[in-house]
């Protein structure tokens, strides 16, 4: 096991992130994060149906990252077809906010701008400009709770904490500085050692390509695993902290696939186990886990390592890209309004009432 001692630790650098999603004279940029670590590119998709097709093949990705891909690109789709008629905008925000099934901030996101398309007291030459500022207005109201979120976070980290995380949930899965890899940033810019444990993750390997990516531009220590190393490293582990993709009305979790087994692995070895999600995860009509849609992805990214075919030609496949965790299992959930503690069911009806 890495020491802490060897490991160079610094500040953080002002310019570690890069920008995931960028927008400038009503065009959307996004980084294509399938072209990481090798590759810094960004694309520019044309209309709502390209983004649809860069959600979906995790050109973007995260879950408050691909609900504001989402929103602007639904405010681009105004401003190319202005004029056009509400019709339009309704039909390009239906089809992306199914561009992913289980993450709901996609659905969110977009539905906030829809609400506005669909309202027949604004004047249709208005739309453009209306979208474009409530998205604008999303990106900065995630920002902040990124900020907040990070900052709950890092009160659970203890210096020289290790960490164990899963898939990405940096500056490259939600605006600002992420969800729980913000609490990290957060522990790290107060001074404190810590080192990261990431799993490879699938599908595309987002733990090695991306999160690592990210900790290593940051300067914070991290070592990279299979995903079939937890039950040997749980032992070596403080804390777990996870993102979410959906967080059901009782506090089951959906999140990526392997996180479930991480929580079990947690409670077996008494290890606490956090996921952190803004309130915008959160699905108040959702009741049980048992409700979330849960995305099954094409078997060739099992099939394929890059271009080299490493399975039978013909083989079945299942590959789900989320896993549900029960609310049993989960320690506490860090969100941007503070973390809620068990009884989870409870903890959220205060926090629906809240913001009702």
């Amino acid at each position: 096991m890495p020491g802490f001692e060897a490991c160079g630790l610094g500040r953080l650098p002002a310019d570690h992130r890069l920008p995931a999603v960028g927008w400038r004279r009503h065009r959307l940029f996004l980084l294509d994060q399938t072209l990481l670590p090798a590759r810094v590119k960004f694309i520019q998709p044309a209309d709502y149906r390209a983004v649809v097709r860069a959600i979906q093949r995790l050109a973007v990705r995260g879950a408050p990252l691909i609900g504001l891909a989402g929103a602007f690109g639904l405010a681009q789709e105004a401003w190319r077809k202005r004029g056009a008629g509400r019709p339009q905008l309704v039909r390009a925000a239906a089809a992306l906010k199914t561009a992913r099934p289980t993450a709901v901030n996609l659905s969110w996101a977009v539905g906030r701008l829809e609400r506005l398309a669909r309202d027949s007291r604004i004047p249709t030459r208005d739309l453009p400009e209306l979208l474009e500022q409530e998205a604008l207005a999303i990106q900065r109201e995630e920002e902040v709770r990124s900020e907040r979120m990070g900052k709950f976070g890092a009160a659970l980290i203890r210096d020289k904490c290790r960490v164990l995380t899963i898939c990405n949930t940096g500056f490259l899965a939600a605006p600002g500085l992420g969800t729980a890899l913000a609490a990290v940033y957060a522990a790290h810019r107060q001074g404190k050692r810590i080192m990261v444990y990431v799993p490879e993750t699938r599908p595309l390997l987002q733990g090695s390509r991306l999160t690592a990516f990210e900790l290593s531009r940051a300067r914070i220590p991290c070592v990279l695993l299979t995903d079939s190393m937890l039950a040997t490293i749980m032992p070596e582990i403080d804390i777990v902290l996870v993102g979410a993709d959906r967080i059901a009305a009782n506090g089951d979790t959906a999140n990526k696939i392997g996180t479930y087994q991480m929580a079990l692995l947690a409670q077996q070895f008494g290890k606490p186990f956090y996921p952190v999600a803004p309130v915008s995860t959160f699905d108040f009509t959702t009741t049980t886990g048992a409700d979330i849609p849960i995305e099954q992805r094409d078997g060739r990214e099992l099939a394929f390592c890059g271009p080299r075919l490493i399975a039978p030609v013909g083989i079945r496949f299942h590959n789900p890209a989320f896993d549900v965790t029960p609310a049993r299992f989960i320690t506490g959930i860090v969100t941007d309004q503070g973390i809620l503690k068990p009884p989870l069911k409870r903890a959220i009806a205060r926090l629906i009432a809240h913001n009702a």
